[in-house]
């Protein structure tokens, strides 16, 4: 998505001022470029944290906008746009318009999940949400198939902030489910995040075969798991930002992330057909999630998180096999009037971005004219 083949690119990490915070309400103001990382080192020693996160906190306060991200906690939070207070957009012919709910709300729905297109977001403010402490209360169960899963999650969601699952996609989508709360005052606070360490070299081969998530899947489902435990913050939210650069370990050629969400009518069957296509072929993935969103309506007009329940995936790139398998795959999320994930997305096609986000044409008139990339020149056709 945030690609420009042949043309420039906006480098905003240099946007990195924090312009306002008030530790009574928990309201932040910072520059576009500010990053989740240096959010969350600011306000958890005061007592708050983001309302709602994506697997990674080294991303931008201005690329979650932008992609409207969700996290664990859509059922009981929504996206992140949901906390968004205000924006400023920086058009090309020099203007500068703040946005939010009651002001501009036209653009701000547009900017909210709109992909960078509408112009550049210079500052953005949040609503933060006030912890004890960041640790997380956790609970941890197996289930045999994702047959399997709806029973856990319709037992375990409504009780808890956070849900989420990592799948078995070679063995039929078992996996291990897991859901927490922010744990009380009275808990132990963990340690905040490690230094990173960085994955040492790309191979010459993907370390990422059938064979090895064949392997690693097995011992990942059988490990010992304890029933209830305090995780670490980092560990429950952020478990892949420990290794630096661990995307090299997919070998030159690297890997393709699919996600998609299904709705509700045809969500059991949609990913009961998902998980056998992909097993079927033998292009399991180790880092696949399944999560449920809750019924709640979106903020930006192309916003991903809806009602249903979304699949996340990474593939070793394999050439025409992989594109053959994501394509079999688009059918299937097609069929079941689902969607793909734009922040994610290498090769979707225009007809796949049109089905599942139908205020696109409304959305096409807020682009910038001086504004575009590879995604969006390419979903137009």
């Amino acid at each position: 998505m945030a690609l420009n083949p042949g043309h420039t690119l906006l480098h905003t990490r240099h946007l990195d001022r924090f312009m306002a915070f008030d530790p009574a309400t928990g309201v932040l103001r910072a520059e576009a470029g500010v990053s989740l990382d240096a959010i969350l080192r600011l306000v958890i020693p005061q007592g708050w944290f983001l309302p709602v996160t994506p697997g990674t906190r080294f991303v931008t306060l201005g690329g979650a906008v932008a992609n409207d991200v969700h996290g664990k906690n859509h059922h009981v939070m929504g996206s992140f746009g949901d906390h968004v207070r205000a924006l400023e957009l920086l058009r090309s012919d020099g203007s500068r318009q703040q946005c939010s709910a009651t002001q501009h709300p036209d653009w701000f729905r547009a900017t909210v999940g709109g992909l960078g297109l509408t112009g550049l977001i210079t500052w953005v403010e949040i609503g933060l949400r006030r912890i004890a402490q960041p640790d997380v209360q956790a609970i941890n169960r197996r289930f045999a198939s994702i047959d399997d899963y709806w029973a856990l999650d319709a037992h375990w969601m409504p009780r808890c902030e956070y849900a989420v699952a990592w799948v078995d996609c070679l063995r039929g989508g078992r996996g291990i489910y897991t859901a927490g709360l922010h744990a009380g005052a009275q808990a132990q606070w963990r340690h905040p995040p490690a230094p990173q360490r960085q994955w040492p070299m790309t191979p010459p081969l993907s370390l990422v075969n059938r064979a090895s998530v064949w392997g690693f899947n097995w011992l990942y489902y059988h490990r010992p798991l304890p029933p209830q435990t305090l995780m670490p913050w980092p560990a429950f939210f952020y478990p892949l930002d420990g290794i630096g650069q661990w995307n090299r370990m997919y070998g030159p050629r690297g890997f393709i992330q699919y996600q998609c969400v299904l709705p509700p009518a045809t969500m059991r069957d949609a990913s009961r057909e998902l998980l056998r296509l992909i097993g079927s072929r033998g292009q399991g993935s180790f880092l696949a999630v399944f999560k449920t969103f809750g019924n709640r309506t979106a903020p930006g007009m192309l916003s991903f998180p809806r009602p249903g329940s979304t699949l996340a995936l990474d593939f070793p790139f394999q050439g025409e096999a992989t594109l053959r398998l994501c394509h079999e795959l688009d059918a299937v999320v097609r069929e079941a009037q689902g969607a793909l994930y734009p922040a994610k997305d290498a090769r979707m096609p225009g007809s796949m971005f049109r089905a599942g986000y139908p205020d696109w044409e409304a959305f096409s008139t807020y682009v910038d004219p001086a504004f575009s990339s590879g995604f969006w020149r390419r979903v137009q056709t």
